[in-house]
């Protein structure tokens, strides 16, 4: 059966030339003429029938700045089209796998492995332990305006109609004159941001996400597991396997927008949001079930509707004129009536979602009841699940700051009490906030923030709304505390202090926040038994996690991990301690929650998501996992349904397989010759990453050699690119430092010191073979290893080498050839232990990257230009930062 009409070289051929058509139309003949001159030479270069970049330099030189700005509108709108070309193509090889069932990584795997695997009893206790939570974040990695998004998804669903649907020649001429409409408004459109987005904006932004598409397929995700579970196994249950979250409205850390008020908005609209959802949804059952009474309801259902009719009975009455004798309807109607008072005055109202879920369940058994079992399955059921996954808040809120502030906060809110908290070392104040939190006298007011400093009185504020939004939207609807740069026990009790001063605990009965320990530096990984370990052997803080049901969830941080240590050296250190975390829990009879604090690019923990999962140690596979789903990686997973569908389809794959893996083997078997090579190369390459960057003059290459100074001052999202506005690495935030060195095409923190740390092990006596044996059967060195293939394959020295010449020539002499040398040997060792002659497996991977090249070249090349420059107008500073835009369409990665 032939499902699609296209096929991707057809779209990107025809977007391409409808765009020249826009060019041509909206600009000039001569700016068309520039474009196509530019993008030949390219091409051809690429292609190598040219011998130099030299017609593709003269054709940029000297460029009035009218044309400087077609030609970055151009290439940046190109792949903005071409990005929703590959992404159809996605959608295509989604389709088409399931229907031939050549699908990998996916739901029908799942149950095939399990059935082969494991008897029924085991596959229950599987399914009760996992729980996979996507946690949206607001970091600024999301180059592009929302407006232009929402034009750039009525482009892709002018693609799909054209692409899936049989049209007559009427029909197709007229979704052609609708994309070229949409392509013309896209190039009317302003690119670049006017205003920093504002944490509302950001927020907004992953509401779409949730409420545009997420609510909708993880129903049909559920529905494909039971489906096949069923097939494989009698009466197995599915419960429970998703949960999202959200940091946009709530991470505070670094950013002072992020208000109480901007926190008590979001919540409030998330539960509007969510309940408006359900509200369409009883809605449209009712137009469903419109069963008479004759069909039989039940005693289940028949005591929950006259529940209802007790409670509102003037509603009720209502409800029974408008459909008499049809109780599903009227039962709909009371339900819809509760949603309607969620938040209001009136009583009556949904409580918490447990009690529209029972509402729900007793539709759907009542329906089985009387033999409608094909009702509750298609019209039922897939409510249920999305009243179980979101509630009544659509996402749980995790609150975030530094550790810093909340030291400052105790130590000031202390002080008024005559307690010198400020002058006590790290054991006198574990004492006193375990003393405090045990008495049952309050110590501080929180809600008393005279004569406090601005941080002081914001955390002590913070607290204090938190207590009152959970008593308002439930304690599920903002439950987890996440602590940055945590380095010592007493951050961590800092916040089980201010939290039980507020009446969010009550021990030893109650805690009603997660408190997440967020560890991203060196000293705090190799800390972790010291720090988690005192806090377990605490009596307060035992009691605060046994009052979390025994879970301590604790986050690690990927991006600023490498940066301080490398590619390498922060994955071997990240791997290690993961498995010291789940020892230390284990030592201690907890159950370990890992946060992993991942970015889209490999440096910051990026990559296949399902590989990152299956390479996780045995040890540290709970069944629950949470992680980041941050900023233009979010567009690329969930903008498209069936695309986002996949991607919730091969997590639940790998974390369902990951847990029965631990179940089986608790402990990995890894060699102790695999982790003592590890160990050698991790150590050497550390020392050369920090080489690199303790060079003196290092910081200003960077500066002179990335676009970092035009990074800084676009408006990617609402909080500062730096820490303190200090200029030094350590400064300076992840995600600008690996924006820059991808904007240049270096990718440096993605693969820099992999070499150096492999070429120690092997000096010390290590052999190839024991690399190959390691990469064939250790995920966690397979994984990283092809992490590493993916960023070098991504980097092209030559490009790096034009914004190199940007730096002084001291420095470039000191910097390029370290960076250029360590690459090569990167290349040629990743291919020798993977021993395949490219560094790229996927070949749609390669495609892409030969269709993209020819294209971001330009760019680059323009932008080293500006970048020259000392004195731009305004224009031209617009045309640079639009440069900024298009290499990150065409890299699909910014930071």
């Amino acid at each position: 059966m032939d499902l699609h009409a296209r096929d991707a070289r057809r779209d990107v051929r025809e977007l391409g030339e409808l765009l020249g058509r826009v060019l041509e139309e909206q600009v000039s003949a001569e700016a068309f003429d520039l474009v196509e001159s530019v993008r030949t030479a390219a091409i051809d270069y690429r292609r190598g029938e040219a011998d130099s970049r030299e017609a593709l330099r003269s054709a940029l030189d000297d460029l009035p700045t009218e044309l400087e700005g077609a030609v970055a509108r151009a290439f940046t709108t190109y792949f903005e089209l071409v990005n929703l070309a590959e992404e159809r193509e996605r959608v295509r090889a989604v389709r088409t796998g399931t229907q031939e069932g050549t699908l990998s990584d996916g739901i029908a795997e799942t149950a095939e492995t399990l059935s082969e695997e494991a008897d029924a009893e085991t596959v229950r206790r599987v399914l009760d332990d996992v729980l996979v939570e996507p946690t949206f974040t607001a970091h600024p990695t999301e180059a592009r305006r929302k407006t232009v998004k929402a034009k750039l998804r009525s482009v892709a669903e002018d693609l799909e109609a054209l692409d899936e649907r049989r049209l007559t020649d009427r029909e197709r001429g007229r979704v052609e004159r609708d994309l070229e409409s949409e392509v013309t408004g896209l190039w009317q459109t302003p690119q670049v941001r006017r205003r920093r987005p504002e944490v509302t904006d950001e927020a907004l932004n992953v509401q779409w996400y949730l409420e545009r598409v997420l609510f909708d397929v993880v129903a049909e995700v559920y529905d494909e597991l039971e489906r096949e579970l069923g097939a494989a196994f009698d009466e197995i249950e599915v419960p429970k396997l998703f949960e999202f979250r959200s940091w946009a409205g709530s991470d505070r850390d670094g950013n002072p927008y992020v208000t109480p008020e901007v926190t008590a908005e979001t919540l409030a609209r998330q539960r509007e949001t969510v309940v408006d959802l359900y509200r369409e949804q009883l809605e449209r059952l009712s137009g469903v079930l419109s069963q008479g009474e004759d069909a039989g309801v039940g005693e289940a259902f028949a005591e929950r509707l006259a529940a209802d009719r007790e409670r509102l009975p003037g509603v009720a009455a209502d409800a029974q004129a408008e459909y008499p004798g049809e109780p599903y309807r009227q039962k709909l109607r009371l339900m819809r009536e509760r949603l309607d008072r969620v938040g209001d005055v009136r009583p009556g109202e949904y409580d918490d979602p447990d009690e529209l879920l029972a509402d729900v369940d007793a539709i759907a058994e009542s329906l089985r009841e009387n033999g409608a079992e094909a009702v509750a399955a298609a019209e039922v059921d897939p409510l249920r699940r999305r009243v179980e996954t979101f509630g009544l808040s659509l996402a749980s809120l995790d609150l975030r700051d530094h550790r810093e502030n909340h030291t400052a906060a105790v130590a000031e809110a202390l002080a008024r009490e005559g307690i010198d908290y400020a002058g006590m070392d790290e054991g006198e104040r574990v004492e006193t906030l375990t003393d405090a939190v045990l008495q049952d006298a309050p110590v501080i007011a929180v809600s008393d923030t005279d004569d406090l400093s601005d941080t002081a009185a914001r955390v002590l504020t913070l607290f204090d709304r938190t207590a009152d939004w959970q008593a308002e939207y439930g304690a599920q609807a903002i439950d987890t505390y996440c602590i940055s740069m945590t380095d010592e026990p007493s951050h961590v009790l800092e916040v089980l202090f201010l939290a039980d001063q507020a009446g969010l605990v009550d021990l030893p009965d109650h805690s009603g926040l997660d408190v997440v320990p967020l560890l991203e530096t060196e000293s705090a990984l190799s800390g972790a038994r010291r720090i988690m370990g005192t806090l377990f052997e605490n009596e307060a803080y035992a009691a605060a996690v046994e009052a979390r049901n025994g879970v301590q969830e604790i986050m690690l941080g990927y991006s600023d991990s490498n940066k301080e240590n490398g590619f390498l050296a922060a994955n071997w250190s990240l791997y290690r301690n993961q498995k010291r975390l789940a020892d230390i829990c284990d030592d201690h009879d907890v159950t370990l929650r890992l946060f992993h604090g991942r970015g889209g690019s490999i440096s910051r923990g990026g990559g296949p998501m399902n590989d990152a999962l299956l390479a996780l140690p045995n040890e540290t596979v709970t069944g629950q996992v949470k992680f980041t789903e941050q900023g233009e990686a979010i567009a690329e997973k969930y903008a498209n349904p069936r695309i986002a569908e996949r991607n919730l389809e091969q997590m639940l794959d790998a974390q369902l397989r990951a847990r029965h893996d631990a179940i089986r083997e608790p402990i990995e078997d890894v060699p102790d010759e695999w982790s003592a090579a590890m160990e050698t190369a991790a150590d050497a390459a550390r020392a050369a990453y920090r080489d690199l960057l303790d060079t003196e003059g290092f910081v200003a290459y960077f500066e002179q050699a990335t676009p970092i100074t035009v990074i800084e001052e676009l408006h990617l999202g609402s909080r500062p690119a730096s820490r303190s506005g200090e200029r030094s690495v350590e400064d300076l935030r992840a995600i600008p430092w690996v924006f820059s060195w991808t904007q240049s095409r270096a990718i440096l923190p993605g693969w820099y010191s992999l070499a150096a740390g492999l070429d120690a092990y092997l000096r010390s006596g290590g052999d190839l073979a024991t690399l190959r044996e390691m990469y064939a059967e250790w995920p966690f060195f397979r994984t990283t290893l092809d992490n590493a293939a993916l960023a070098l394959a991504r980097t092209d020295l030559e490009v790096a080498a034009e914004y190199a010449t940007l730096a002084d020539d001291d420095l470039r002499g000191e910097f390029f050839p370290r960076i250029e040398a360590e690459y090569d040997r990167a290349v040629e060792l990743v291919t020798d232990i993977a021993e395949r002659d490219g560094l790229l497996t996927r070949e749609w991977l390669e495609e892409s990257l030969e269709r993209r090249n020819p294209y971001v070249d330009p760019l680059n090349l323009l932008q080293t230009r500006l970048l020259a420059r000392d004195d731009r107008s305004p224009e031209a500073e617009r045309t640079l930062r639009l440069t900024v835009k298009g290499i990150a369409g065409g890299m699909k990665n910014t930071g």
